[in-house]
């Protein structure tokens, strides 16, 4: 009997702390506050962090202080998948994998945070459990792998989990710093740029091989690409560009620095071929879908691919004005907000639209019946 692979659950955790552009503005300085929502659309970001705008630096949480939870990336994460266990009603040690989305993990190296929450949850020991080390596209891109092995049969219940951890990165020297031109770069890049655009949050999906119904739920359409281009650079951390080794590294090499302009000329060029493929040999289904769920690099050039690709706007969820851009964890966060309000329904026969392009390039879709 053929299965699909389904959606049955959906959780995040978005921080409560508000940090205003004027806030982030007096912190990291670069653009005024109006300038920073005329540019990029966003007027506040979440974050979990508090920051000292006189030190420009982030303020970090208690140590061993059992009341301040969540207080890290593995926290946030944490939330976001028990409560999407808790919709799926899954018990955590039915779990054949898991697999976490970020570049901003608490512990850098041997799967820490994915390894962390399989502890906490106790799954079982067999139950995979893995990080992958990516950014805005490497949510679709890991569903589409997950899709895949599911449908090959080798697990029926998976969980991913998507964070963006932004706050304990708040510092003004290395995001005041820029980096110089370089190979296929005329012009140096601010750092300040990032900072202004990214915040703090966690999303989780449950998915579940269900046997095949006519119109049943599962997802349609999976499909990722690789292309190649710096489209968010770090240098530093790797073993190339280590704090101690001088004159290897600058302070920006340690930020995450957003090309603003490669981001506003290939966003628009990947998400299409998202839709393209996903819509191309199923052409009737694009009138149906109900919400679209979409990497969200700024307001603007969201906005701009949205009216260009000639999508009708309410269909088009939306919060990367109040919380930033939250990365990879972006889709997630807007597909569990959309469960929560009633705008769709597990079970309902909805049809949403997962897609994204990021970083490195990374890229995909998801076409998806609820």
């Amino acid at each position: 009997m053929t299965s699909n692979v389904c959606v049955i659950g959906a959780g995040a955790f978005v921080p409560s702390r508000i940090v205003s552009n004027a806030r982030i503005a007096r912190a990291i300085p670069g653009w005024p506050a109006e300038r920073i929502e005329e540019k990029i659309g966003v007027r506040e970001r979440r974050f979990l962090w508090d920051i000292d705008e006189v030190s420009g630096r982030a303020v970090p949480p208690p140590e061993n202080d059992g009341h301040y939870y969540p207080a890290n990336n593995t926290d946030m994460c944490e939330v976001a998948l028990k409560k999407a266990l808790a919709q799926s009603g899954v018990a955590a040690s039915e779990l054949d994998a898991l697999f976490v989305v970020t570049c901003t993990p608490d512990a850098p190296h041997f799967n820490h945070d994915a390894m962390e929450l399989h502890r906490r949850l106790e799954l079982r020991e067999d139950a995979f459990a893995l990080l992958v080390d990516d950014g805005c596209g490497g949510t679709p891109y890991v569903l589409d792998m997950v899709q895949k092995m599911m449908a090959g049969g080798r697990f029926r219940t998976v969980a991913v989990v998507a964070s963006a951890f932004t706050s304990p990165l708040v510092n003004r020297e290395v995001y005041t710093d820029e980096l110089p031109p370089g190979p296929g770069r005329a012009r140096a890049l601010q750092g300040y740029l990032s900072m202004y655009v990214f915040g703090d949050g966690a999303g989780a999906v449950v998915l579940q091989s269900r046997p095949a119904q006519e119109g049943g739920a599962g997802i349609l359409a999976s499909f990722s690409g690789n292309a190649h281009g710096d489209l968010v650079i770090r240098k530093g951390g790797g073993l190339l560009k280590l704090p101690y080794q001088p004159g290897r590294m600058r302070p920006a090499d340690m930020a995450f620095v957003v090309d603003g302009f490669k981001v506003a000329r290939s966003y628009p060029e990947y998400m299409q071929k998202c839709l393209d493929t996903i819509f191309t040999p199923r052409p009737e289904m694009k009138a149906q879908v109900r919400r679209y769920y979409f990497h969200q690099p700024n307001k603007r050039v969201m906005d701009a691919f949205i009216d260009r690709a000639g999508l009708p706007t309410e269909a088009v969820a939306c919060n990367v004005d109040r919380y930033g851009n939250t990365s990879a964890a972006g889709m997630l966060i807007l597909l569990a907000e959309d469960l929560e309000a009633g705008r769709v329904r597990l079970g309902g026969g909805d049809l949403v639209v997962v897609a994204a392009v990021g970083a490195n390039i990374h890229y995909g879709a998801q076409l998806v019946r609820l």
